[in-house]
């Protein structure tokens, strides 16, 4: 990770704790990189196929930021935000290992967008 840059998580003694903008039937399940909010918040993006009713959409991301960081499901719980876009989701695990884990994803998923916009110009 670069010391620089603000990491849309925070550590805690069971795990991370994560800021995501979640964007329900958004035709496929991913995480689409890294975000900042109109407040200067830092965030993950991240869409989902599932529709946000009855938690389907919850569970989804759920899902989707557990593998991201090579968890199972059972670790991932959201903790703020049910019925928002904006949301905090709880990794139970090592903090080190999840955080190294997430920052490769979105490493990967962020110079992947920027490869996208070059080749678009």
């Amino acid at each position: 990770m670069d010391a620089g840059k603000t990491e849309p998580w925070r550590a805690e003694r069971e795990g991370l704790i994560l800021t995501v903008r979640l964007t329900p039937r958004g035709g496929r399940d991913s995480i689409d990189g890294r975000g900042i909010l109109s407040d200067g918040r830092h965030v993950i993006l991240a869409r989902v196929r599932q529709v946000p009713e009855d938690g389907a959409a919850n569970a989804a991301l759920l899902k989707l930021v557990a593998k991201s960081a090579g968890l199972p499901a059972s670790a991932a719980e959201v903790i703020a935000g049910h019925t928002s876009r904006l949301k905090s989701v709880r990794l139970s695990g090592d903090a080190d290992r999840i955080a190294a884990a997430l920052a490769d994803c979105l490493d990967a998923t962020d110079s992947g967008a920027a490869g996208k916009s070059a080749r678009r110009k």
